[in-house]
C-alpha cells in the first residue's frame, strides 16, 4: 500500500469511529508503526495528511463508509470479527503470573462458622475455574481454628450449598484442626529460637503498644519463662484470655500486622471436632501462612481487604522455609439492599423476622439455590466481576441477568394467573388447543380444552374497551359488543389486521391451585394450567408475562413456588 493510501485509509477509519472527523495527529503512529523510517520525513509527510483529512472530513458518514469500503473491501466485516474476539476474551479468566500448566495449587479456605452467600461462591469459584484453566488442582480446606465458631452444621452447609449446587469437586478436603500437633511442633521451634514470647497483656494494652509502637514489657522476659508458659498453656492452666504467644518482629514497623503479631491464643470451648483436646489454638495469620506452605499452593486469589497480610504471612513461612504463593487480588463487591453479615442474619432469624438461612430475602447460597438460580450463572458472573480492580456495589439484577440467559433456554413455558377473573365469549366453539412448553426447545406439549368460559388476568381484563379486538393468545379473537364478549375467529391474520392486544388466559377447567413466594416475602395465590404436573419439584419454569419461579413444594394439590426473577 502506498503512502497516500495509508494515509487516506487511517483518515477514513479514524474519522468513522468520531462521528466524521478524523484528527490528523492521531494517523502519525499508526503511519511510523508501518514504516519507522517515515519518521526523517514527517516534516514532508504532515502537509499531506492535512490535505487528505481536510478533503475526508467533508464527505458524509456515508461516503467515508464507501471510500473505505473500495480500500478495504472485509473492513467491517473484520471489525466486528475483532470486537466478538475482545468480547469474548473479557469472558475469560486473565492469565495468572508464574502459573504453569498441570502445576497450578488454589485453595478454597472456608471457615465453617456461617452459611455462604453470593460473595464467598465467587471467591470459591475464581480459585476453582484457575485450577480447571491450568489442569491443576484446588484443595477445600475448612479453617476451623475458632472452636467458638466452628461447627459440623456448617460443614455439612458447605459441601451441600457449595460443593453439589455449584458442582465444585476439589482434589482433597483438609480439616486445620487435624494439624494442632504440628502447629504445636513450629510454635516450639519458634521459642526456641527465641523467635515467639509469651504475652499476658490485656488484647486492649496490646494493640495500644503497637499504635504507639513500643516494645511490650513481656518481649524481654527469659526464654525459660516462656516455654514454661507455653506448656502451661497447652495444659489450658492459665485464664482464658490472659495470655497469648506473640511473634517477635519489629513494634516500630512501618506496617502494623508486623508488630509483633499474637500466633496462638487460648480458647477452652469444645471443639466440634477435636473435643477438648486443645486449648490453645493459632491464629489466622500463622493458620493460613502455614497451611499454604504445608499444602504447596501455588496461587492464592482473594480479595484484597488481605493486602496489609500478605508480607506478615510470608514472613512466617519465610521462618519455616515454606514456598510462598503467587497471590493475587480483586476489589471487594457488596450486594445492594441484601444483609450479608452472619452476626445480623443470624439475629434477623432469631427475632423471628427472617425465616431462615435460605429466606427468600437473603442472598446466601442455601436462598439463592432454593429461588433457583442455576449454577452456571454464578461461573459466568466469576468471570465478568470476579477480577476487578475497582470496589463496586452489585444488585440481585446483575445476578438475575445472567440467571436470565441460561434459563431463558432451558425454562419450560406454562400460563398462570393471578386473582384470575371469569369471563364468557358468546358463541366461542369448543376446541383443543396446543401449545409449546418452549418456543425454540420442546414442541406441544400443553393442551387446552376450551369452550365459551375463561380466567383472565385483572390488569387484561381491564384492557378489554367496547369495539376492541382481543386476542386471546394462541387461541380465539374476540371483541366486546354491547357489554358482551362475542367471538369473531380463531384466525391470527384477522388479528393482525386490526387487533389491539394479545392476552394469555386459561379455560375454566383442571386448572392448579398455585401460590408464588415473592422477593418480599409475601405470598400471591392464583390458578395455572393443568400441564404444570409435568413440573416436578426444583424444576424452574417460567410463567409466561410474569417471570421465572421454582417449584418448591406440591402439597394437597397445591403447587407452591419461589419467585426466582422476571
Amino acid at each position: 500500500m502506498s503512502l497516500e493510501d495509508s494515509i487516506r485509509k487511517y483518515a477514513l477509519e479514524n474519522a468513522l469511529k468520531f462521528k466524521g472527523k478524523c484528527n490528523p495527529g492521531a494517523l502519525v503512529g499508526k503511519l511510523l508503526g508501518e514504516d519507522p523510517s517515515r519518521k526523517a520525513k514527517m516534516g514532508e509527510i504532515m502537509p499531506k495528511i492535512n490535505e487528505i483529512v481536510g478533503e475526508i472530513n467533508q464527505l458524509s458518514v456515508e461516503d467515508q463508509k464507501a471510500e473505505l469500503l473500495k480500500i478495504d473491501p472485509n473492513y467491517f466485516e473484520e471489525q466486528k470479527e475483532q470486537k466478538d474476539k475482545r468480547k469474548e476474551s473479557r469472558h475469560e479468566l486473565p492469565e495468572l503470573k508464574n502459573a504453569v500448566e498441570g502445576k497450578v495449587i488454589t485453595r478454597i479456605s472456608p471457615e465453617p462458622s456461617k452459611y455462604n452467600h453470593f460473595g464467598h461462591a465467587i471467591s470459591f469459584l475464581l480459585n476453582y475455574m484457575y485450577s480447571l484453566k491450568y489442569k491443576g488442582k484446588c484443595v477445600l480446606r475448612f479453617e476451623d481454628t475458632n472452636p467458638e465458631k466452628s461447627t459440623e452444621e456448617f460443614v455439612d452447609a458447605m459441601k451441600e450449598d457449595v460443593l453439589e449446587y455449584l458442582d465444585i469437586k476439589p482434589s482433597k478436603t483438609v480439616f486445620v484442626s487435624d494439624h494442632m500437633n504440628q502447629y504445636y511442633d513450629m510454635a516450639e521451634q519458634l521459642i526456641n529460637k527465641d523467635q515467639a514470647y509469651t504475652c499476658s497483656c490485656k488484647s486492649e494494652g496490646i494493640s495500644k503498644g503497637r499504635r504507639a509502637m513500643e516494645d511490650c514489657a513481656c518481649r524481654s522476659k527469659d526464654n525459660a519463662q516462656t516455654k514454661a508458659d507455653w506448656e502451661e498453656m497447652k495444659k489450658g492452666t492459665p485464664e482464658e484470655g490472659s495470655i497469648t504467644l506473640r511473634l517477635k518482629i519489629d513494634m516500630q514497623h512501618k506496617n502494623a500486622v508486623m508488630r509483633d503479631p499474637v500466633i496462638f491464643r487460648l480458647a477452652y470451648a469444645k471443639h466440634y471436632k477435636q473435643g477438648i483436646k486443645y486449648k490453645v489454638w493459632p491464629m489466622y495469620d500463622f493458620e493460613n501462612a502455614i497451611e499454604e506452605g504445608l499444602l504447596n499452593i501455588t496461587h492464592v486469589l482473594r480479595s484484597n481487604e488481605f493486602d496489609s497480610r500478605i508480607e506478615l504471612q510470608d514472613h512466617i513461612r519465610d521462618l519455616f522455609q515454606l514456598p510462598n504463593p503467587e497471590v493475587k487480588q480483586y476489589a471487594r463487591f457488596k450486594i445492594e439492599n441484601a444483609v450479608t453479615q452472619g452476626r445480623e442474619i443470624r439475629q434477623l432469624i432469631e427475632s423471628g423476622n427472617y425465616n431462615g438461612w435460605d429466606d427468600i430475602r437473603l442472598v446466601t447460597l442455601r436462598a439463592l439455590k432454593r429461588r433457583g438460580i442455576p449454577k452456571e450463572a454464578y461461573y459466568e458472573l466469576a468471570k465478568i466481576i470476579g477480577m476487578s480492580k475497582a470496589n463496586s456495589n452489585l444488585d440481585f439484577d446483575v445476578i438475575a441477568a445472567e440467571s436470565r440467559k441460561i434459563l431463558d433456554n432451558q425454562a419450560e413455558r406454562f400460563f398462570f394467573i393471578q386473582d384470575p377473573k371469569a369471563i364468557t365469549i358468546n358463541n366461542a366453539p369448543n376446541q383443543t388447543v396446543e401449545l409449546d412448553l418452549h418456543p425454540d426447545n420442546k414442541k406441544g406439549g400443553r393442551k387446552f380444552n376450551t369452550n365459551t368460559e375463561f380466567y383472565l388476568a385483572p390488569e387484561d381484563f381491564n384492557k378489554i374497551e367496547n369495539g376492541n379486538l382481543i386476542r386471546l393468545m394462541d387461541c380465539l379473537n374476540f371483541k366486546k359488543q354491547d357489554n358482551q364478549l362475542e367471538f369473531v375467529s380463531t384466525n391470527l391474520e384477522d388479528y393482525k389486521k386490526d387487533g389491539n392486544a394479545i392476552i394469555h388466559w386459561l379455560p375454566k377447567e383442571k386448572l392448579i391451585e398455585t401460590e408464588i413466594l415473592m422477593p418480599d416475602n409475601t405470598t400471591i395465590h392464583g390458578l395455572s394450567e393443568n400441564a404444570l404436573t409435568k413440573l416436578k419439584v426444583n424444576a424452574v419454569c417460567q410463567f409466561e408475562r410474569f417471570g421465572f419461579c421454582r417449584l418448591d413444594s406440591i402439597e394437597n394439590n397445591k403447587y407452591k413456588f419461589w419467585f426466582t426473577h422476571k
